[in-house]
């Protein structure tokens, strides 16, 4: 945690930077650990735990910018590394645009009310975590003879963070998190050797799911078992919740205010247009107590709330920080997404695989790419032939190309299904009309 003491020297320090010269500072003290327990066919394969402080100076010097960071932390040291840091910024180009935000935009205070911090994580005893790989592992069946490899891992961290600069902020914020995950490798057809993972993170100890992992990824490797093309051809596409990041991760990339000032975006000047299917709302949802990606503030220490991302295939904002709206003359907005979530449909997965007919159901993807100028985009899927409504058989070495406006204007429906194991709360979504390809 980020002690009495440290936070002393952060306001030290911002007044040493202040009387040496700088106009303007930023002071983010940073403390955490990680620990992960990696187990493979019934051995410890690796061990690890760190610990790390660090602090980071932001300066604004005679109208230069610079970020500086140690992890020594006494004042005799600081002294001198920053009187070089303010040297050194001295030296860079004028940069107009970099300034501190203003300070009517700051939280100030923690996020405690958040709940986001599991004291039990730390305090547990080593041999637990390790433990909690060994019994997932132990749930997959290793008498069938078509397994090759077991593989498990546990791994924790704990962050606290502290920020003031000499404009007036001063935030301090403290989170844990711990995860379990089972990969399994199996025998296929001839030399396949599919493989398949299951997962689950959460903010506490307690509410780990730590049984059914290695179950579920011994079920999904299995599945796997004979995969094969199918007709290039244009079908319906469900894409399983756990897999609807990879198509998300290009939409969130072009809303970035970096992108769209260096003109590589393809959402550049539609705000406020329809982009994609009415069935596209999505909020980025910051102050949810117990949940994976809420914050009070961000990098800058602007406090968040609540914004609309899409409203029925509407763009409402992007996500641009200080620096990037005074280059692009625009407001700010805040750096980078929180907690994402979609509006919800009332279907499961399995009514929108009854609703597929005949269609694919994606499991996974394997490689490919996005333009992020153009959003033209070819991605390697493998998941499992639908028709009339139900799985026929799995598929693989095929690919999906398209263009990512077009494909979201395609979105047909939204599951009730979403994932809480991650920020982007992702549920099933049901695509009309992807092209596939593959003989």
């Amino acid at each position: 945690m980020i002690t009495n003491d440290q936070k002393e020297l952060a306001h030290w320090l911002k007044s040493y930077l202040l009387r040496q010269g700088a106009q303007a500072c930023r002071i983010g003290i940073y403390s955490g650990s990680d620990s992960s327990y990696e187990v493979r066919d019934g051995h410890i394969e690796q061990l690890q735990q760190a610990e790390e402080n660090q602090l980071i100076g932001y300066l604004f010097v005679d109208g230069r910018y610079g970020s500086f960071s140690t992890n020594r932390l006494e004042k005799s040291e600081l002294e001198h590394f920053f009187s070089r840091a303010i040297a050194s910024t001295r030296l860079l180009a004028i940069d107009e645009a970099r300034h501190l935000p203003s300070s009517e935009r700051y939280y100030k205070g923690n996020d405690a009310f958040l709940s986001l911090h599991d004291p039990i994580i730390a305090a547990l005893d080593p041999d637990a975590k390790l433990q909690a790989a060994f019994r997932a592992a132990a749930e997959v069946d290793r008498s069938d003879e078509r397994i090759i490899s077991v593989a498990s891992a546990y791994g924790d961290n704990e962050s606290y963070s502290y920020l003031i600069d000499s404009n007036g902020l001063e935030a301090e914020s403290a989170a844990s998190s711990c995860g379990l995950s089972v990969s399994v490798s199996v025998r296929g057809f001839d030399d396949a050797r599919p493989e398949a993972y299951w997962y689950d993170q959460s903010l506490s100890w307690d509410s780990l799911q730590k049984e059914g992992i290695g179950e579920m990824a011994l079920q999904r490797a299995l599945m796997k078992i004979g995969q094969r093309k199918i007709q290039s051809a244009t079908y319906p596409m469900l894409v399983d919740r756990n897999e609807v990041r990879t198509l998300l991760s290009p939409m969130m990339g072009a809303l970035s205010g970096a992108a769209l000032q260096q003109n590589n975006s393809f959402l550049i000047d539609k705000q406020g247009q329809k982009v994609c299917s009415d069935k596209m709302t999505l909020n980025d949802c910051p102050l949810l107590s117990r949940t994976i990606g809420a914050r009070c503030f961000d990098r800058e220490g602007i406090a968040l709330e609540s914004r609309s991302v899409f409203e029925k295939g509407i763009l409402n904002n992007y996500y641009i920080d200080t620096y990037i709206a005074h280059k692009l003359g625009v407001e700010p907005t805040t750096g980078s997404a929180s907690v994402l979530q979609f509006a919800l449909g009332n279907a499961s997965r399995e009514t929108l695989l009854a609703r597929i007919g005949t269609g694919v159901l994606v499991t996974g993807f394997n490689g490919g790419n996005c333009n992020s100028s153009t959003g033209n985009f070819s991605y390697g899927i493998e998941g499992f032939w639908i028709e009339r409504g139900e799985i026929q058989y799995p598929i693989g070495e095929m690919n999906i190309t398209g263009n990512m406006l077009s494909l979201w204007s395609q979105l047909m429906e939204v599951g009730n299904d979403p994932i809480y194991a991650s920020s982007w709360q992702t549920p099933s979504l049901l695509f009309d009309a992807v092209d596939f390809s593959g003989f």
